[in-house]
């Protein structure tokens, strides 16, 4: 072989390595844990487990009539319905507490 090919090849070989070790990534700890959003964006504990509506409130901009800032309200969440993930135990076994005798 001729000495400027393996020349060439030597230096990719390093460039790849060198790239390798500068690019590597970092061991992070485990992921966090995932809390199941409803599409209101709004998590499972605050929708109710009977009818299933949000309960949350939301802020929301008020104005005046001239279109100026006048300041923050809380209104209800208008979710009528959960709709994100649903818990494994909900789904293969209902509920046994609280009793509905």
């Amino acid at each position: 072989m001729e000495p400027i090919t393996l020349v060439v090849g030597a230096a990719l070989l390093a460039a790849g390595f060198v790239g390798g070790r500068l690019s590597r990534r970092r061991p992070t700890g485990p992921p966090p844990p995932v809390t199941p959003i409803c599409g209101c964006g709004h998590p499972l504990s605050q929708h109710d487990t009977e009818t299933s509506t949000c309960y949350a409130e939301l802020r929301r901009e008020t104005f005046d009539r001239r279109g100026r800032f006048a300041g923050h309200t809380w209104v209800p969440c208008t979710c009528r319905q959960y709709i994100g993930p649903r818990p494994i135990d909900e789904v293969f076994l209902p509920r046994l507490l609280p009793p509905t005798e």
